[in-house]
């Protein structure tokens, strides 16, 4: 951004416009100019400034990046709402729908007030990234209405400035980098810096100030040198000095690097009219001056996901000065800075809000999940997944075609393989990355290449793959599986247990089904359609007997009281020898589920069963996941005196067999084999292995230990 006026004029802002507005939409403009003028009547800024000029201010900006004239009207008009003398209605009346639901949007976020309390940064988060996914153009007139705040911070309170500075750098500022909005972004950090770390901003300013004459003099030796070369090339272009951002200057200086040490402070940038031309231009350049090793990256060929693309070099320039060159076209350059609104200075045709929509949902492939991510989880993991796959740093890999795929640090191909697509993830057998087989906890580092292998006859997911995806679209995919293959199971669970309560009863079907009872049994516990009823029966959410005591008004059952008895907590002292402590309840039976199968060390809960006790699940069971009602708190002894089993899947290298290679390994263990099955593969041996341990730690020993066995592929507990 170049124009910082806080006397601009609407005359200034109109000679804007006309450079590539028509005279119909200027005059809407204006319109809502003086609308806002008159609704600001008399109002100052704390800046002592009559307030229309922030809002004269914001419409500038939005100018300078060729906004569309709805956008630079909403820009005008942001904050009207904001008073509560007008509703969005008349403002539909008024400026049409379109003006109306960005000057909206704006005002939600608007709303908020930045304490430093995470609950605030919450908030921020939430409604900022749904405000964007629904409409991107909202959150460029939040950038434009920030970045002229942040001109004027001076105005307000030290510890207002140092909290308003905070939240654009930890909010603003990333999400700007990822819409590839560098001049929004770059002057957002330089002066958020400035009021959040002052005495570090004016040092390096300082500094810069001290080395300037040298610097300057440096740069335009360069400028002429590269100049002659590209001349005696017949090459059109335009070239200048670039000059590094206090921001990165300090980042560089935050990981521990010397002023000194910041050699790109030398730096060029040549524009030219063709792709080609941008090649032509790295190979003289290299020419002359000698490149420094691992210092090219070529963003032309594989553009960032935020469609940046250029051609970065270091070189020896001259006086043995060392200098960072980017070379780029004319058009690339108007990405670069504006990013995803640039689309208003190369739209061809159609709706801009469309094109920017779409483009923002190809090309940056965090925000596909987004809604996904909302809509399923609750504000506390919604938030930590926004700062942990939005916010902070990802990797770029690559599939087998060359496709670039974004995702947070820490991502395993699991993650990989649901964001190319669902059905990828839930047929994948094993990942090859760079050629290599590796484990699926594997964590993917950028440049990789990622081969997923599936199997179409693949029975699906694990539920250990909860654990180890890092992504929330992953687990949600994951959870989608096992909710959709365990409706069908519980369905006809459920129509079995009726069945069998029923003749237990020695009640006919055609008694039993008769459409006055389904309706009572439906409204009286609350569900739609028979299905339902039967699938609700069937996970246990619904025990069978309460239907018959709303029938045919029965006691309650056995381990129905005792279930009462559990979810009233009543705290009673525990004595217990047992390795299972029920909370709130004394003596009472306990088994080990055979589906999970939990060892000491695992977070476990407990079922209330039909007339067998408590039964213990590991809390990431999917057999227990939707019986909230029947679920009560356990927890283990300190010590243990048990053993317990484990099952373990092992995929191994087809053709080896691997049955020594184990027993090798455990033969100097105290860990017991109880059996060795093997499964049918049409790729891999597969082998059930059923191990018994003291304790998780001793399990994750002996898994490791396996682990190490060269052809074993991958090994993982099982849950049936």
């Amino acid at each position: 951004m170049t124009k910082k006026n806080n006397h601009l004029t609407f005359e200034e802002l109109k000679k804007k416009l006309a450079s590539y507005l028509n005279k119909e939409e200027i005059e809407e403009i204006e319109s809502a100019y003086q609308f806002t003028k008159e609704f600001h009547l008399g109002e100052k800024r704390l800046s002592g400034e009559d307030y229309i000029v922030h809002p004269l201010n914001i419409a500038y900006i939005l100018a300078e990046i060729n906004a569309d004239s709805k956008t630079i009207c909403a820009g005008l008009l942001h904050d009207v709402l904001e008073r509560g003398t007008i509703t969005k209605e008349e403002l539909e009346k008024r400026f049409g729908t379109e003006v109306a639901s960005l000057v909206d949007g704006v005002t939600v976020i608007n709303k908020l007030s930045f304490n430093g309390e995470t609950k605030s940064i919450q908030e921020n988060n939430r409604k900022i990234l749904v405000g964007l996914s629904e409409d991107v153009r909202v959150i460029i007139i939040k950038f434009a209405d920030r970045l002229h705040n942040m001109r004027t911070l001076w105005a307000i309170p030290e510890e207002s400035r140092k909290e308003k500075a905070k939240e654009t750098l930890d909010i603003l500022v990333p999400i700007a980098s990822r819409l590839g909005m560098n001049s929004f972004k770059s002057e957002l950090e330089d002066l958020s810096l400035r009021y959040y770390k002052p005495d570090v901003y004016f040092s390096i300013v300082e500094a810069l100030n001290e080395t300037k004459l040298d610097r300057d003099q440096a740069v335009k030796d360069m400028i002429e040198a590269v100049s002659k070369l590209l001349d005696e090339n017949h090459i059109k272009y335009k070239i200048k000095g670039r000059s590094k951002s206090i921001y990165s200057i300090y980042k560089k200086l935050d990981k521990g690097k010397k002023f000194s040490e910041i050699y790109d402070l030398y730096a060029l940038r040549v524009y030219v009219n063709t792709e080609q031309e941008c090649y032509q231009v790295l190979g003289i350049i290299h020419g002359k001056f000698k490149p420094i090793p691992r210092r090219f990256k070529d963003y032309i060929a594989m553009p960032k996901t935020n469609m940046y693309q250029s051609l970065h070099t270091t070189v020896f320039g001259v006086d043995e000065h060392i200098f960072e060159i980017q070379i780029r076209t004319y058009e690339m350059d108007e990405i670069a800075e504006r990013g995803i609104a640039s689309h208003w200075s190369y739209k061809e045709h159609g709706s801009v809000k469309a094109e920017m929509q779409d483009t923002m949902e190809k090309k940056l492939q965090f925000f596909r999940s987004l809604m996904e991510i909302k809509e399923s989880s609750n504000e506390e993991d919604f938030v930590q997944n926004v700062q942990d796959e939005v916010l902070n740093e990802n990797v770029y890999v690559f599939t087998p075609n060359g496709d670039v795929i974004e995702l947070p640090q820490g991502s395993t191909p699991i993650d990989f393989a649901y964001r190319v697509h669902s059905n990828v993830g839930d047929k994948m057998v094993g990942a090859i990355v760079n050629g290599s087989i590796v484990p699926l906890d594997y964590e993917l580092k950028t440049n990789d290449i990622v081969k997923i292998n599936t199997n179409k006859n693949s029975s699906g997911p694990s539920q250990e793959w909860l654990s180890i995806a890092r992504t929330a679209q992953a687990r949600n995919k994951i959870k989608g599986f096992f909710n959709r293959t365990s409706k069908e199971r519980y369905l006809k669970n459920g129509d079995e247990i009726l069945n069998k309560e029923l003749k237990k009863r020695k009640i006919s079907q055609s008694q039993f089904f008769q459409n006055e009872n389904i309706d009572k049994i439906l409204k009286e516990f609350k569900y739609n359609t028979l299905d339902e009823l039967l699938i609700n029966i069937g996970n246990n959410k619904l025990p069978v007997s309460q239907i018959f005591h709303f029938l045919l008004e029965d006691t309650p059952s056995k381990e129905e009281l005792i279930l009462k008895k559990v979810t009233q907590k009543k705290e009673i002292s525990i004595n217990t020898e047992d390795d299972i402590i029920v909370k709130g309840i004394d003596k009472i039976k306990t088994n080990i589920a055979s589906c999970c199968r939990p060892v000491p060390g695992d977070h476990i809960v407990g079922y209330i069963t039909k007339g067998n006790g408590v039964s213990i699940h590991r809390s990431i069971c999917p057999n227990i996941s939707d019986v909230e009602e029947r679920i009560i708190e356990v927890e283990w002894n300190q010590e243990t005196k048990k053993k317990y089993a484990s099952t373990l899947l092992v995929q191994s290298r087809e053709g080896k067999n691997i049955f020594m290679g184990i027993l090798a390994k455990m033969s100097n263990t105290e860990v017991q084999i109880q059996s060795i099955n093997t499964l049918s593969s049409s790729e891999n041996n597969l082998y059930e292995l059923v191990i018994i341990v003291e304790n998780l730690e001793q399990l994750q020993k002996i898994i490791k230990d396996l682990e190490q066995i060269p052809d074993i592929l991958n090994i993982e507990r099982i849950v049936k």
